[in-house]
This record gives C-alpha cells, structure tokens and sequence, in this order.
C-alpha cells in the first residue's frame, strides 16, 4: 500500500457550530456516552450532530480487537457500565430522535461477546422511546449465532453488520474477523427475517471488480441496504490510504449495486455506515 496520498480538494468535511449542534454534543457529554462518531473520527459528525443524530457506542471505549483502519482505543476494556442502556435511552429522549443507531466496541473478553448488554440496551430504549426505531451496526460475536438471535429476538428495526472490505483484504486489515463469518452473520439475520445491511470502505487497495464481487455475495446473503465510503486514515499509526475514489466512481457504485438489486445505496466519499439511516425506514 502506498505510504502517502494526497487528499484530493474536493473532499471536505463539514465542521461543527450550529446551535443544534451544541445541544446535541451536550446531551453526549452530560451522560458521559461514548459516540463512535467521536471516537472514529467520523467526518460527517458535524452535519449529523447539527441535525440532532448521533450513533451511540455501547459497551465502553476500549475495544479488545486492533483493526488497522480504526481509530477506537485497544486494550483490556473495563468491566460494562451497567447504567449505560438508561443513559442511551434517556440521551435519545432528550434529543427526540425518530431513528437512532447503536453500535459497539468488540467485547471478546466476555463469555457472551456483550450480547447481553446489547438486549438489555435495546429493550431499555424501546421501552423509553416507543416511537423510536432502532438500527443496530454489531460485531459478528465470534460467530456464534446464539448470540446474534439474542440481539435478533430484542427486534430492533436494522441490523448492520459490517464487511469493512473485499475478501483478499479482510485479513490485512481486519484483526480477528473473516470475510465468510461476517457473511454468515448477515446471513442470519436476513434469514430471521430482519432488514439487513453492511457497510464497506474503499480506497484500501482494492479492485474495482473486487467490490462488485462483494456486492454479489452479500446480496445473496439477503443484505438489502448498503453503504459505500472513502477509508480516511484516522492516525499515524492506521493503514494508509492507498487512493481516494472519485464522487464519479462511488456514483457508478451507487448505479451499480441498485441495478443489481439492493434496496437502499448510499455511496459517497464522506458516507459512513450510519450516515442518513433515518432514510432507510
């Protein structure tokens, strides 16, 4: 991969300052919640937080994976904040979010993987926000199927998992996961009949015909939302980028996957898995 590419001029982030944007960054902060759009650096945070959204990361801040395109924190997590599932419902409340997203750090020192705090934090938020519905971006919990029907049974309206990248870089990039118990995971899900969707990256080194060999097999995993974004490397000691992808290509993307047949594509250099999730229900 190359060491250094320059970032093209016409891929600018938005920067907060916006009132609602305040709010919102105050509401995180009271509750002491940690937002993965924080942690990984994402560069749609000021545009989300200024529309009163934000993805919620449950589970603590230290994830027990090292994925080389993350920015989220490596170590021993501490023990679970048993208060977190109020202090997420009650932060969706006091933003009234329609839609909100939950994701979390990789809980691999846990017998259940966290799977158990992922229920209760969605039961918890149900119960305080009736109408709101839930989209939740998981970790593949080693495989174990047992525990994706737990978060499945707990009915949130979404369920994201993410691919990250094409077959031949998943193990370059990926600390622990595997390109084919990822599919599995999402083909779980789609089977128990709830909406699926991943996410990938590009700009890691991968082959245009790579992605579209992506899209087949999560298709025919029965994954019908997809979201296609330019991998910016969030520090020093992170992959780098090995190209940045031109808004004329991820609209190619875009044509591309509807034609072959997902129900709902975002594609663009700033789009992240979350990015406009309230669109898709």
């Amino acid at each position: 991969m190359a060491e250094h590419v320059r970032k093209p001029d016409w891929l600018k982030i938005r920067l907060g300052g916006s009132e609602r944007f305040s709010e919102t960054k105050s509401v995180v902060e009271k509750h002491g919640l940690h937002t993965i759009c924080s942690s990984g650096k994402c560069p749609n945070m000021g545009e989300c937080w200024s529309r009163g959204t934000a993805t919620f990361m449950i589970g603590g801040d230290i994830c027990t994976r090292s994925c080389k395109f993350c920015n989220t924190l490596t170590g021993r997590p501490l023990p679970l904040n048993r208060k977190e599932p109020e202090q997420v419902a009650e932060s969706i409340r006091l933003m009234g979010l329609k839609h909100a997203v939950i994701t979390s750090v990789d809980r691999d020192d846990l017998p259940d993987q966290g799977a158990g705090h992922w229920v209760r934090t969605i039961a918890t938020v149900k119960a305080a926000n009736p109408g709101t519905t839930l989209e939740v971006l998981i970790p593949d919990f080693q495989g174990r199927l047992d525990l994706v029907d737990l978060v499945i049974d707990a009915a949130p309206e979404v369920i994201s998992h993410n691919m990250e990248t094409v077959r031949r870089l998943t193990p370059l990039i990926r600390s622990a996961a595997r390109y084919d118990r990822s599919l599995a995971v999402l083909a779980h899900i789609a089977e128990r009949g709830v909406r699926a969707k991943t996410g990938i990256m590009v700009g890691l080194g991968e082959e245009e015909g790579e992605i579209y060999a992506l899209m087949d097999d999560v298709l025919k995993a029965g994954v019908s939302i997809l979201t296609i974004g330019q991998y910016l490397q969030p520090s020093r000691k992170s992959v780098p980028v090995s190209g940045y992808i031109s808004p004329a290509q991820f609209e190619t993307y875009r044509r591309i996957a509807l034609e072959k047949g997902f129900s709902k594509v975002e594609s663009g250099p700033l789009v992240r898995s979350s990015y406009h999730a309230e669109k898709y229900l």
